[in-house]
């Protein structure tokens, strides 16, 4: 065997390539539904495990979604929803156009319709959000919770769950459905409590069972857990919201200043 047919990469590998290339051709259009593997394997394009294998990399490349007893159809979201964490909370980013915070930017930046399935409530928060938050773990009202199911067009790309404090947050627009222009980070500022620093933590694991029914994903599909930690000028931690996203669906940048001018290491 030459250098070169050593090389050649494995035969799934191809067909996902060949059917990616169909995808940006426009033969299979957002929404439509790829042959059964039996058509393909019919049409000679390869083995069943060579089209299962193939069709399970075009899942992880976000170019198709799977749908229980339907089948695989390309993705309403051809590549992945870009989450800028830099740029996605500035007031003018939050704001913009009929934007109802940064969510809402990076969805109708795609040509997408952002919805929000929110359910408020005043609670408990989990041990480790009470302990940042500063309230007391046993207090069964020490918080506003909003939970939220988070939709492009009509695929569930996001859920979320954010925790303010309820010495802020209670009476407030923040238990209201809609926070209006700019979201909960607009509504904090009215509050006398801007976020002025955040610190976002990124853990990647296996989705609980009813993260992966909500987020019609397989259970062995990994996602983005991102915890964000909100602060204002006086350093207290003013909102605690913890993200969960599809890896495959969604794709993280991060921008900073290197030793901006003026700065000074810390001790």
């Amino acid at each position: 065997m030459s250098t070169r047919e050593s090389a050649k990469p494995p035969r799934w590998k191809q067909l996902s390539d060949e059917l990616a290339a169909e995808i940006a051709e426009g033969r299979y259009q957002p929404g439509e539904k790829l042959p059964k593997i039996d058509e393909l394997v019919t049409a000679g394009r390869g083995s069943r495990t060579t089209v299962q294998r193939a069709y399970t990399d075009l899942t992880e490349r976000g170019l198709t979604i799977g749908i229980q007893r339907f089948g695989t159809v390309v993705s309403p979201i051809l590549g992945k929803i870009h989450r800028d964490a830099v740029n996605r909370y500035r007031q003018t980013r939050r704001e913009e156009g009929e934007s109802r915070g940064a969510f809402d930017t990076e969805i109708r930046r795609l040509g997408m319709t952002p919805t929000s399935r929110p359910e408020i409530s005043r609670g408990r928060p989990p041990a480790r959000v009470a302990e940042i938050l500063g309230v007391d773990g046993d207090e069964p009202e020490s918080v506003v919770i909003r939970a939220r199911v988070m939709l492009a067009d009509d695929i569930v790309v996001q859920l979320a769950s954010s925790y303010f404090p309820g010495d802020i947050a209670f009476g407030s627009q923040l238990e209201e459905k809609n926070t209006g222009p700019g979201g909960s980070k607009s509504r904090l500022a009215e509050l006398g409590h801007a976020q002025a620093e955040i610190t976002e933590t990124i853990d990647v694991r296996s989705p609980t069972a009813e993260e992966a029914r909500a987020l019609a994903i397989p259970a062995e599909r990994q996602v983005y857990e991102i915890t964000h930690v909100a602060r204002d000028a006086a350093g207290r931690a003013v909102e605690v919201a913890v993200h969960v996203v599809s890896t495959t669906l969604w794709t993280l940048s991060y921008t900073w200043a290197v030793d901006p001018p003026g700065d000074t290491p810390q001790q």
